[in-house]
């Protein structure tokens, strides 16, 4: 047998647990983008100017920052200066989650624009608080139009993962890497690592795309 497949055969086992730290670590920020992120779209929609000013430089702040400098820059630099002990694992899913929170923040709120601006004003009529009308009438519908901006949200997290083994994270680019050096096999355990992450996207993007079709509103969808 070549050497090559021996070393992907042998190397297997261990790019696959970090397959499972990657996905640990997608899950994660996504849970933090989301959390974060509905309330900045709805505070960017419905808020004072002054609040949508602030949640503006907020995203454009995140969104205009290389990851890798991101990272560092915690891990480095805030979590010395500050004296916080926290491992890179937890680093990663925090900064990957804040990137994340201002992406979602615009998926949220081209959702909520896409609405009818009507509900809102009927929920007033019915003695509704915004508050209300917002939390059970227009998000509901709004999360279910956002699941297609969410998968390609998801490919870009899985993407942006591998950049995290700069910290030392045991993701699957990292395991690689670490293979690789030792055994020589740089090409075929690089190109298994990029078939983990094929197969990773596809299985996340298919996943969404079927709750998109279970939860999807009629009239509202590209069917």
């Amino acid at each position: 047998m070549p050497e090559s497949l021996i070393a992907i055969w042998d190397a297997l086992p261990y790019l696959l647990q970090g397959s499972g730290v990657t996905l640990v670590v997608i899950c994660g920020s996504m849970t933090l983008g989301l959390l974060l992120g509905v309330p900045l779209a709805v505070g960017q929609v419905y808020g004072h100017p002054w609040l949508r000013r602030l949640i503006g430089i907020y995203v454009w702040f995140f969104r205009g920052i290389p990851l890798l400098v991101f990272l560092f820059l915690f891990y480095f630099g805030l979590c010395t200066a500050l004296d916080i002990n926290l491992s890179a694992f937890s680093v990663a899913i925090i900064v990957l989650g804040l990137i994340s929170s201002a992406y979602q923040s615009q998926i949220f709120r081209g959702a909520i624009l896409s609405l009818p601006e009507g509900q809102l004003k009927a929920a007033r009529a019915l003695g509704m608080s915004d508050f209300k009308a917002i939390a059970f009438i227009i998000l509901p519908q709004a999360l279910r139009l956002s699941i297609p901006g969410w998968s390609n949200e998801y490919s870009i997290l899985l993407k942006d993962s591998a950049v995290t083994y700069a910290l030392g994270v045991a993701e699957i680019m990292a395991r690689a890497h670490f293979v690789a050096t030792r055994t020589y096999q740089q090409l075929p355990l690089y190109l298994t690592a990029g078939v983990i992450f094929l197969i990773l996207t596809w299985i996340g993007t298919r996943s969404l795309r079927l709750l998109e079709e279970k939860v999807r509103i009629p009239g509202y969808s590209a069917h």
